[in-house]
């Protein structure tokens, strides 16, 4: 297929590039460099210089000869979107061209406004653009679990039957956000659902959960292909975060009690499900909605083991309970569904001390470069 992605230069964007050119796919890219430039104005940086865009890609086709065509432009500018779509044609989108950070929307009105004009501009302009370019295309888009918060039921696959005084309806499965970035997530939806139903498009939502590591098949050892690696407390997941701690010799900053139980996922599953959605592709006229997401972990367990994979490589790794600075829940239920990318083939990546002390390693090596200042700010959401 022609897979276009939005979103290209992020953290999931240029090592799913990889993945699906490798896989035989014709891939192109487009990015604005909207995480560069907040993370320079906010004053954090990566683990490890990460290559432009163009450059990443010169890497690749010299390893690889694959090649991935690159646009560097604003997705929420219609003219570029018009240039890209309509010269590139493609068969299938990703869309990861979001503001991904749940702490940066909560930080100021200035970044609130960019993270709602951003998201919600580019999603709908990939809508508006398949209609007028390529109206046959499939939607992949990265939603999040974040989206249904922690009700006190189970999570189902987007969805949930509703029988209220003896009639029932499928409905959107209800949506508690966490944050203004979760919220943005759930705008999406509804959009999409919106489009789906009045112009029959086609589809998927893969509701993610936080991601961690770096390396991929693809990728190798070679830290020029690696995604931009964050482990602030703007852009880092939780678990980056917390095996930079780790090395650095600072206690892993766990909010609350810890009790906060979240589906995670190795980057390597998440181009695994990215692509089985794209080659297994929703029906026009239909919203597909997968769970993304292979183990559940609470925030005290991931902190427990690191700290176990840290001791064996002999680091003293000590965690600290600190003041919550988020509005949620720290004690709850927790159980989702998450069985549809399993049943198109995904054979889960599962969470070891090997690979912790992998990470643990690749941090090492780039210890110099971490600025412990930037780890944790207090963002707080009220």
């Amino acid at each position: 297929m022609k897979i276009l992605i939005l979103g290209g230069d992020g953290y999931l964007g240029w090592p799913t590039a990889m993945h699906l050119s490798e896989n035989g796919h014709e891939v192109a890219c487009a990015d604005n460099y909207l995480r560069r430039t907040v993370c320079l104005n906010e004053d954090v940086s990566p683990l490890f210089p990460t290559p432009s865009l163009p450059e990443r890609a010169a890497r690749w086709k010299s390893v690889s000869g694959n090649d991935v065509k690159v646009f560097i432009g604003d997705l929420t500018q219609w003219d570029f979107v018009s240039e890209v779509f309509g010269g590139f044609k493609p068969d299938a989108i990703v869309h990861y061209a979001e503001q991904p950070s749940a702490p940066y929307s909560m930080l100021s009105r200035r970044a609130a406004s960019q993270t709602l004009n951003n998201n919600l501009n580019t999603t709908a302009n990939c809508v508006f653009a398949v209609r007028e370019f390529c109206p046959k295309a499939h939607i992949v888009k990265l939603g999040t679990m974040g989206e249904y918060g922690t009700p006190d039921i189970d999570i189902e696959e987007g969805w949930l039957n509703v029988e209220h005084k003896g009639r029932t309806q499928r409905f959107l499965y209800p949506r508690q956000a966490g944050s203004l970035y979760h919220t943005t997530k759930v705008m999406d939806t509804d959009m999409l659902w919106f489009y789906v139903r009045t112009w029959g498009l086609a589809v998927t939502d893969l509701m993610q959960g936080p991601v961690y590591g770096a390396t991929t098949p693809e990728s190798g050892d070679d830290e020029r292909l690696m995604p931009f690696f964050n482990y602030d407390e703007l852009f880092g997941t939780v678990l980056n975060r917390f095996v930079v701690q780790a090395v650095a010799d600072i206690p892993l900053t766990v909010y609350g009690s810890g009790g906060q139980i979240r589906g995670y996922l190795n980057i390597i599953d998440t181009l695994k499900c990215v692509r089985l959605a794209l080659e297994n592709p929703a029906s026009p006229g239909e919203l597909r909605i997968f769970n993304q997401l292979t183990e559940t972990f609470s925030v005290k367990q991931l902190a427990r083991m690191v700290q176990e994979a840290g001791a064996g490589m002999g680091l003293n790794v000590r965690i600290e309970n600190i003041v919550n600075p988020r509005k949620e829940a720290e004690e709850h239920y927790y159980n989702p569904t998450y069985t549809g990318l399993k049943d198109l083939g995904l054979e889960p990546t599962l969470l070891t001390g090997e690979i912790l002390q992998s990470m643990m390693a690749l941090a090492l090596r780039h210890k110099g470069n971490i600025r412990r200042e930037t780890i944790f700010r207090g963002v707080k959401w009220a």
